[in-house]
């Protein structure tokens, strides 16, 4: 195929990005006429180069594609988000900011996993979360209202509170910090492996628990914030997986203890069990 005619193709691309908006990769194909690898190669070239961009979210394992005038209409594809990050993005979509430092682990997680509709920034040394559409200076009413405060009940507030609360506001900072670190490690892993989170379950204190993609299957994906796994760990980790009918993949930061090891060794060839009866 010639450049003149690999640039024709490209033209056509954004022309049919502009008249339909944002849009898949089969259907962009289809619209051009073009086989599916072809077309996924030039989408990459027009990425490359700027004219068109592609979407952090997946639908299936494919990235939406648009123009950077059409970024509100990312919104109909919404429904395919599923799961923690839905309820992160009906959150903030309801709410058009919110304050990291308030929300609990699991949707901190998933706002940071929503790139094309959570967007980040800091005010007064604080990270903001905004929903993609709406201003980043239309953030102000939290801090106006802290501002016009009177300072004399600022005061009397401080003496009844005796640092009590601040304590507790701590140790949850910390735990939140943990949780976020551990997630990021796993994130790593994952990455390096080529298996791709599709949902995030649950984040507890010692454990996450994730949907994944792993050789194009579904399963379930539990990282155990610890060194030393128990025969309770499995047992949680085979039940949770048996609740949504999944296979699962266990995750920790060291070896199962060796009654765990030797059980699974042992097992590993058995055919069946049975009764006598």
């Amino acid at each position: 195929m010639s450049m003149g005619n690999a640039q024709e193709i490209k033209e056509k691309i954004k022309q049919v990005i502009e008249k339909k908006g944002p849009m898949l990769p089969t259907d962009i194909a289809r619209e051009i006429g073009i086989d599916s690898l072809f077309t996924s190669a030039f989408l990459s070239e027009l990425v490359s180069e700027k004219s068109i961009l592609s979407s952090s979210m997946r639908v299936g394992s494919s990235a939406i594609y648009y123009l950077k005038e059409q970024t509100k209409d990312l919104e109909k594809f919404q429904e395919h988000i599923k799961g923690k990050k839905k309820e992160a993005l009906n959150l903030l979509k309801e709410n058009s900011f919110l304050v990291d430092e308030k929300l609990e682990p699991a949707i901190r997680v998933a706002l940071k996993e929503l790139n094309d509709f959570a967007i980040p920034f800091e005010k007064n040394e604080k990270l903001i979360w905004r929903y993609f559409i709406v201003d980043e200076n239309n953030y102000s009413s939290e801090e106006k209202v802290k501002k016009e405060k009177p300072e004399e009940p600022k005061k009397e507030k401080k003496v009844e509170e005796k640092k009590i609360p601040k304590k507790k506001k701590a140790r949850t900072n910390t735990s939140q910090k943990k949780n976020e670190k551990f997630f990021n490690r796993v994130k790593e892993f994952l990455n390096r492996n080529s298996i791709e989170i599709t949902d995030i379950e649950g984040i507890a204190k010692d454990s996450l628990t994730l949907r994944i993609k792993r050789d194009e299957k579904d399963e379930l994906l539990i990282a155990y914030n610890k060194k030393r796994l128990t025969d309770a760990d499995f047992i949680k980790a085979y039940k949770k997986a048996k609740e949504i009918n999944l296979r699962y993949l266990i995750l920790s930061l060291g070896e199962p203890s060796k009654k765990i090891s030797s059980f699974i060794e042992a097992i590993k060839n058995l055919s069946d069990l049975k009764k006598i009866e």
